[in-house]
């Protein structure tokens, strides 16, 4: 080893002859002597050839020298001095010191975050299997219905849609009940004016003992009076003491095309705040109506296929914006006379444009002008001619004298319209105000003319 022997954690050597003392290792509180050091004795020197008392007592300790014993690069033949360890005296152990790198027990909150985390996990798959088991019929598992996707835009329910306008127009729309000595008849009707004016046929209240009850859109109700009526346009007005209402819009029944779509609302066999729909199937179909041994009804109808049936009568006519364009009066059936009639496609409505100005007269005077054109025309009865209405008699100072008619000329067109019947003549001069100017198309003899006519009033 070149002279220098290597112990554990110190470099030792052999003492020099004038060295005073062995050099020693440090140590804490000492060492055993003599043969506490693995060597002999030596007399009093010791081991090492030293005093005994200059050498660690007997029980210290030194770390130095715990395991020079085990140390593998110890020069055997050195001296060695060999520490053993004391038993430890209780309380003087050093503090425990945990290791960071050591697996630790887990706490109380991540048990619980745990637990949170598997019961959640536990639902999710519970109400996937719910789900895949409620949808799957059988061992097939065959899926009921497609997957869901956006509505598409016909049910979107947009304003001016069907649905839209519908709903719009409904809370103007009315049932009218009237008791009677037969009992309580039913009709529709619909708002007019704000004040609580409502428009309905004058078939629903005629015959009535006074006793009219309207039905809101909501099923409240409200007693209703008379205002007037008019049997020959088959037009009433009644009126309610309540406020808050909302009176429908009106349109134009001359703008209308043959084609466009309509909405019949009302209460048909009871079935109050019934809609169908359908569209204008003909304009000016001229009509007579009436019960037996009642008024005669005339009027240019609008004809539309949307469903109509008993109980509609006096409910509005909407075109495809939720505006009136016409009241619901009656209906074609093939059944016979006082036999229940039903819905076939043929219904017939008064335009509106006649409808209000009525109704405005009633509201104002209590009663209905009627337009004449100053002429009488042959009755049902009389044989069918090859075209065109044949004047009977012509009143001197009438509307139509004045325009220089005279009896047996034959009207064949009135404001652009043909004319065939008796009853086409008398239903489109009607749809006019008095007042209005008329363009006629006669025959006298085997020659063609036209005239200007200014319609009147009948001072009835």
């Amino acid at each position: 080893m070149g002279g220098t022997d290597v112990t554990d954690g110190w470099d030792w050597r052999r003492p020099a002859a004038n060295d005073s003392a062995p050099t020693r290792p440090p140590v804490a509180g000492g060492a055993p002597t003599g043969g506490a050091y693995g060597g002999p004795t030596n007399g009093a020197g010791g081991a090492y050839g030293g005093p005994t008392g200059s050498y660690p007592t007997a029980g210290a300790t030194s770390p130095w020298w715990s395991d020079a014993l085990a140390d593998p690069w110890r020069d055997p033949a050195a001296p060695t001095a060999v520490v053993l360890p004391a038993v430890p005296v209780p309380g003087t152990e050093p503090e425990p010191v945990a290791d960071p790198d050591a697996p630790r027990r887990p706490v109380l909150r991540q048990v619980l975050l745990i637990a949170v985390v598997a019961a959640l996990l536990a639902g999710t798959l519970g109400g996937a299997l719910g789900y895949t088991f409620a949808v799957r019929g059988g061992a097939g598992g065959t899926v009921l219905g497609a997957q869901p996707q956006d509505p598409p835009v016909a049910a979107q329910r947009k304003p001016d849609s069907l649905a839209g306008v519908a709903a719009r127009v409904l809370p103007s729309v009315v049932t009218v009940r009237v008791g009677g000595a037969a009992g309580t008849s039913e009709g529709s009707g619909f708002i007019a004016s704000a004040d609580g004016h409502v428009i309905t046929n004058d078939h629903v209240v005629a015959g009535g003992n006074g006793r009219t009850t309207v039905i809101f859109n909501d099923g409240s109700s409200a007693p209703a009076t008379l205002v007037g009526q008019d049997p020959e346009s088959d037009i009433a007005v009644i009126k309610v003491a309540r406020t808050g209402l909302r009176p429908v819009e009106f349109g134009d029944s001359d703008a209308l095309a043959v084609g466009d779509p309509v909405l019949a609302i009302g209460s048909p066999l009871s079935l109050a705040n019934t809609v169908t729909a359908g569209i204008v199937s003909a304009l000016d179909r001229t009509m007579r109506a009436g019960e037996p041994g009642g008024p005669v009804r005339y009027y240019a109808a609008i004809q539309t296929d949307a469903a109509v049936n008993h109980g509609n009568s006096g409910g509005p006519l909407v075109d495809g914006a939720g505006r009136v364009i016409g009241v619901n009066s009656t209906i074609k059936s093939l059944v016979s006379d006082g036999q229940e009639a039903g819905n076939i496609g043929l219904a017939f409505a008064i335009p509106i444009n006649q409808a209000k100005r009525i109704t405005q007269d009633i509201i104002g005077t209590g009663k209905a002008r009627r337009t004449v054109i100053g002429a009488e025309v042959p009755g049902p009865g009389a044989a069918p001619g090859t075209g065109g209405v044949r004047l009977v008699t012509v009143e001197p100072s009438g509307p139509a004298a004045g325009a220089g008619l005279k009896a047996g000329d034959v009207i064949l067109r009135l404001a652009g319209r043909p004319l065939s019947e008796p009853t086409d003549l008398i239903a489109l001069v009607r749809k006019f105000a008095p007042g209005s100017v008329v363009t006629v198309e006669y025959r006298r003899g085997s020659s063609l003319d036209s005239a200007s006519v200014t319609l009147a009033a009948d001072a009835k």
